[in-house]
């Protein structure tokens, strides 16, 4: 797993927390939804006084009519909020679940009871403030707690004509917590006022512009009309294009120019809302009048300093704009384009991860967007029969009970349809609509069924109007597996398989898909029986083989490809590899046309057998020996000699397979100690993190943090164990010997390494790691490697800098660590990038303010555009553009593709897009990183360095 440092433990008792504890729990709680609008002083405040809690699944927090004693905000997981009717618990209905980044409690303001029993949906964490302290936070930062609470708590809402009418429902209002000019509705002026932020952008884009193109603004002749002071829609596209390397799709400048649009701007000539990419008319505010003045040059100055910052604001927010654009039009106006553009973003919306992918393309054609900037406009209200049902795009809404006031507040990416009422823009789709889409669905939907239970349903998709070489048009429609049992899916897959001499690409990539996530389903154990023949008469034999062999040896050829060796540590599917040949030999006698698929069964077999004559004995960890021309991946039946250490901090050496498990590890230390009885083992970080291990828990060895160490030990000496000396890490930097290399040379270097390292990482790692490697009892050691070596790059450059007792040599650390960064970008090694941007956005060099003021403003703005690509809204949009615009082959950002996908980059050698360099001294420096990946020793050096200011 992802090992970054232990954070929680710095939740100590609030009275034996550090300076350095209350920097770990800032930083950890700046990233949390729920607290990214708390004031720095007030959420430092929080940090002094919060608890962690770690909870299971099904813990109830409290239960309705319950005198509160606590708040809470959700930092992972997810809980139900329940409410009954009547004074029974499990009367109690769901009405909606909190997820991470909501806070609730606040009722422990005034003792009112609890309005909801909540209990969690499954592991979470939360954070807990006790009443005492809450109440004193209350009566301090009242000012900034006002607008971030639920109501009763939170800004009055006044001069409103509804008021009466939420007067009488026991329903306050709070003020907007996002910038009200973000929400316009389509029937009226975008915006009244421009806010301050985006009329300062449209001032730097028209002065840069009057600079360095000024033929760009000059008046148009259309239509025998003049246009006085217009710039064109697609000269404006191309210009933003030039001008950054943020910038990387004409849609999206198309956005970035929408946002200028809606704010008022710019503005089109004849008042059109939706900027486009065509010969149409714009104008820049400050050109609507007729003395607008030229820039001075040392305006001119200013803007060319700004010009980035600028360019990355309208980056950020501008895809938020663009989709309200396209949401903006009548359905029937929106194009191919503008649909593709709205799926892409349902994708990542988690309210419509169930729905399928039809539905969510007709939800793009239906889908409106609605606008409610006032606080407390109500939808429709408890007992109304719903017309709609709603998607929130920003902001927020509450679910109010009439009597019991908000029972919970819904955010971003939630949906709803009854008890809602809502405070800011969501989007809406008629319910006719969506009975109409689900209806639709159905109607093209067909169940097989056996026993009155389906076994198979499919689903019918249009195809595309294909013509064959042939001139005969192709089917216009195909049918798409929604579930069924094994079973049948191979059995549908079988009798669908085409075979041609050369299969396309979406034809392949079907069948690798199946292959690589049929183990979730069905193992080995069961889809080997089901390749073979089965037994019948001698004629239902030749049927079976004239019908189906040739499918199934395309399917057995395919899947021994892509699982490659990992198939010689499966004796089932060995075995049934052998039997098939036999039974494919002797078909060939009456089928011809099998014997040119013979000699590929034979190939595999024989390299198959070879790997099983050879056994291989690791040193995990030993990256210093470099005789290897070529890495080699770990398999499970590769021995590993590896440390385990006592409670005296003596070791044991023991030699295992990498996938032993715990159990197996036990008595191998058992063997060596002469003793095993009541053993545990136990994961140590150099932080003095200690996890005790599970008996069925498999190849623990590579799951070591960067400095962890494995120690076996009687259950009852677990609370005397300690980290051992050597996991302390260094004691000085190595910035004398690198700060002589190049930058370019280190991250090529750097390169090179993490190409070995992930080109030995199978695709079928990531699934064993997203469905639990113990349910497959399997290895994922070169996965485990890989991100291993993205924390090593995070806490080399944390460790380096705050090594570094020399300001100006830090401020030289920073210059050189975003080379490196830019570089590595370069090789589109994305996943050293994002390690090294991480290490400079650790808070431990974070704070280091004196070192970063003085880091050139040209470094600050690089560094700026990098920290940008790490925005995790919209599922990591910003960085899903920027892998969309580069060519294979790419290093991905590892953990994000574990969270998103388990689909790899294209397996293709990247040294030969690299210049030709291979500096020993270099080559050995990165490979054998000595790193500090204590966050609280970390912090506390950084202290040295800079000590907090009064």
């Amino acid at each position: 797993s992802i090992s970054f440092c232990p954070w929680w433990f710095a939740f100590s008792l609030p009275l034996e927390r550090s300076s350095e504890d209350v920097d770990i729990i800032f930083t950890r709680l700046k990233e949390v939804k729920a607290f990214e609008k708390f004031h720095p002083n007030l959420l430092q405040q929080i940090c002094l006084c919060g608890y962690y809690e770690n909870l299971e699944k099904g813990i109830t927090l409290f239960r309705q009519g319950d005198i509160g004693t606590n708040w809470y905000a959700v930092l992972t997981g997810s809980l139900d909020v329940k409410v009954s009717d009547t004074s029974n618990h499990q009367d109690a209905v769901t009405i909606c679940t909190l997820g991470i980044g909501t806070a609730f409690g606040e009722s422990i303001l005034d003792n009112t009871p609890r309005h909801a029993t909540i209990v969690t949906r499954e592991h979470s964490e939360l954070l807990r403030i006790e009443q005492k302290d809450f109440k004193a936070l209350w009566e301090k930062y009242r000012q900034y707690m006002s607008g971030l609470l639920t109501p009763p708590y939170g800004v009055m809402e006044t001069g409103s004509n509804n008021d009466s009418k939420y007067e009488k429902l026991g329903i306050r209002w709070w003020t907007p917590l996002i910038d009200p000019h973000i929400s316009h509705h389509p029937t009226k002026t975008i915006t009244q006022v421009p806010s301050e932020k985006i009329l300062r952008a449209g001032k730097i884009l028209r002065n840069t512009i009057l600079s360095r193109a000024p033929h760009m603004i000059r008046d148009r002749k259309y239509h025998l009309k003049t246009y006085r002071q217009c710039c064109v829609g697609t000269e404006l596209v191309d210009w933003m294009m030039q001008q950054s390397p943020c910038v990387h799709l004409r849609t999206q400048a198309v956005g970035m120019w929408q946002v200028l649009l809606e704010e008022g701007v710019l503005n089109h000539v004849d008042q059109e809302h939706h900027f486009q990419d065509k010969y149409l008319f714009y104008r820049f505010l400050d050109d609507e009048r007729e003395d607008a003045p030229l820039p001075t040059e040392e305006e001119k100055k200013e803007c060319d300093e700004e010009l980035q910052d600028t360019m990355l604001l309208l980056s950020q927010i501008g895809p938020d704009a663009h989709m309200r654009m396209i949401l903006r039009k009548p359905p029937g106006q929106r194009t191919v384009d503008d649909l593709e553009f709205i799926y892409e973003e349902l994708l990542h919306i988690k309210a419509l991860s169930h729905l399928s992918t039809t539905v969510k393309r007709e939800l793009a054609g239906v889908l409106i967007f609605e606008s409610h900037p006032k606080a407390g406009t109500v939808l429709f209200n408890q007992g109304e029969e719903g017309t709609s049902w709603y998607i929130i795009l920003k902001g927020s809404v509450n679910v109010v009970i009439y009597g019991k006031g908000v029972v919970c507040t819904l955010h971003e990416g939630d949906d709803f349809g009854k008890l809602a009422l809502v405070n800011d823009a969501p989007r809406a789709a008629s319910i006719e609509d969506f009975n109409r889409i689900l209806r639709d669905v159905e109607a093209n939907t067909v169940r097989l069924k056996e026993h009155d239970q389906d076994v198979l349903v499919l689903e019918k998709i249009p195809a595309g109007n294909r013509i064959s070489n042939q001139g005969s048009s192709q089917p216009q429609h195909k049918y798409i597996v929604m579930s069924g049992t094994p079973e049948k899916i191979l059995e549908h897959f079988l009798e669908t398989m085409r075979l041609e001499a050369t299969l396309n690409e979406a034809t392949d990539s079907v069948l690798n898909d199946f292959i690589m996530m049929h183990c979730v389903f069905m193992p080995n154990s069961q889809l080997c029986p089901a390749l073979m023949p089965s037994q019948g008469t001698e004629q239902e034999k030749m049927d079976y083989a004239l019908n189906n062999k040739r499918r199934v040896i395309r399917l057995v050829l395919q899947w021994a490809a892509l699982y490659g060796d990992l198939l010689q540590e499966d004796e089932a599917a060995m075995a049934f590899l052998e039997e098939f040949y036999v039974s494919v030999s002797d078909d060939t006698r009456m089928i011809a046309a099998l014997k040119e698929q013979l000699p590929e069964l034979e190939k595999i077999l024989l390299i198959l057998s070879n790997f099983a004559l050879h056994k291989v004995l690791l040193q995990l960890f030993n990256t210093s020996d470099d005789r290897a021309q070529k890495r080699q991946p770990i398999r499970g039946s590769d021995e590993v000699l590896f440390k385990v250490y006592c409670i005296d901090q003596t070791y044991t050496t023991i030699r295992v397979p990498v996938s032993s498990s715990v159990k197996e590890v036990i008595s191998a230390v058992a063997d060596k100690l002469g003793s095993g009885e009541g053993l545990i083992i136990v994961k140590m970080s150099s932080g003095g993190e200690k996890v005790v291990l599970k008996p069925h828990d498999v190849s623990v060895f590579t799951t070591l943090s960067v400095n962890g160490r494995l120690f076996a030990c009687p259950r009852d000496q677990f609370d005397s164990l300690a980290p051992l000396p050597e996991q302390e890490g260094p004691s000085t930097g190595t910035v004398g010997t690198f700060e002589l290399m190049s930058s370019k040379d280190l991250a090529h270097q750097m390169t090179i390494y993490d190409w070995e390292l992930f080109n030995c990482v199978h695709e079928l790692e990531l699934i064993y790691h997203t469905f639990g490697r113990h349910n497959f009892k399997k290895t994922t050691a070169n996965l485990d490697l890989f991100l291993r070596r993205f924390n090593e790059i995070q806490f080399w450059v944390v460790t380096e800098i705050c090594l570094c007792s020399q300001l100006s040599k830090r401020v030289q650390l920073l210059k050189k660590y975003i080379k490196i960064a830019a570089h590595c970008k370069e090789y589109k090694n994305l996943n050293s990038f994002f390690a090294i941007i991480m290490g400079l956005s650790n808070v431990a060099v974070s704070r280091l303010s004196l070192t970063w003021e003085k880091l050139p403003s040209k470094f600050k703005k690089i560094y700026a555009e990098f920290e940008s690509l790490m925005d995790p809204s919209r599922n990591h949009r910003a960085y899903r553009l920027t892998v969309a615009k580069l060519d294979p082959p790419i290093i991905p950002f590892m953990p994000l593709l574990i969270k998103g996908k388990v689909r790899l980059a294209a397996r293709k050698n990247p040294d030969a897009a690299l210049t030709n360099k291979n500096h020993q001294d270099v080559r050995s420096y990165v490979r054998q990183l000595n790193v500090i990946d204590n966050q609280r020793t970390l912090s506390q050096m950084s202290h040295r360095l800079e000590p907090r200011r009064a």
